[in-house]
């Protein structure tokens, strides 16, 4: 009976290894140029306060020096490049915040997200007083992460609510957690303007809007921001939403072991 040669073994691992090269390859290739955008985002932020700083600087001095040479019109024309300036100073101060997002060590601990969630309420309540907003706070809602970013998490996120809750009857603003198992969803909720969700894909790209800046101040950057926070955390973050009946984001974050129950799905109000 006539015999064939088999094929070697090893044939097909020694096939695996161009792949895994370019795979390194081409990891550290989106490393490099993920760092770079983080780098151009930062410089140009950086770069860029100089010259505003000239701009809001000369239209102050012909403003005052020059007030009884310059009629209504120009004040107004005036008033309005000191009002842009200052929009495009909260633009750069954003932008830097996303680029240190990327940038900086994480540090992950234990961190009561219910404690720093009061804190912000206190800080917001304290900066722009609106008698009769209700935050609902949950216990035990305790992530594991970076304190420093998750706090900047929770500040964007609560900021929103208590900016979109303005105009309603009665203002509420909730935060909790639901749980699956091992893993938590955390939840920030309020009963405000809300949303379109078909545009919903515009939620967490730097300076999309769903709302005129007319209707609500901003820079549309907060929201891209959270998302970077969440996925350096190894989790995900999504929303649901109606036009005039407020909106909820849901994020996760990745179990540390130090992790801590969180209250079961019929102890959340909603």
């Amino acid at each position: 009976m006539q015999t064939y040669p088999t094929r070697p073994q090893a044939a097909p691992l020694a096939l695996n290894v161009p792949l895994e090269q370019q795979l390194r390859e081409r990891t550290a290739e989106l490393e490099a140029a993920r760092a770079e955008l983080v780098d151009f985002a930062y410089s140009i932020s950086h770069d860029l306060r100089a010259p505003l700083r000239s701009i809001v600087g000369f239209a102050k001095v012909i403003e005052e020096d020059y007030a009884d040479r310059v009629d209504a019109e120009g004040r107004d024309a005036l008033h309005r490049v000191r009002a842009a300036a200052r929009k495009m100073a909260e633009q750069l101060d954003d932008m830097l915040k996303l680029s240190r997002v990327s940038r900086s060590e994480l540090t992950r601990e234990p961190v009561d997200l219910g404690d720093l969630a009061r804190e912000i309420a206190t800080e917001l309540e304290a900066a722009a007083p609106r008698p009769g907003v209700v935050f609902d706070i949950a216990p035990g809602l305790v992530g594991w992460g970076d304190r420093r970013l998750l706090a900047l998490l929770l500040q964007n996120l609560l900021g929103n609510a208590w900016k979109f809750t303005s105009k309603a009857a009665h203002p509420r603003i909730e935060v909790g957690a639901l749980r699956d198992g091992p893993q938590s969803t955390f939840f920030v909720r309020d009963n405000g303007a809300g949303f379109d969700m078909k545009f919903s894909n515009k939620l967490f790209g730097a300076f999309q809007r769903l709302h005129s800046v007319n209707e609500y101040q901003g820079t549309g950057i907060g929201l891209a921001t959270v998302q970077r926070i969440v996925h350096r955390h190894g989790g995900r973050i999504w929303a649901d939403a109606q036009p005039g009946r407020g909106a909820v984001f849901f994020f996760t974050l990745a179990p540390g072991e130090a992790t801590q129950p969180a209250p079961r799905a019929a102890e959340v109000t909603s």
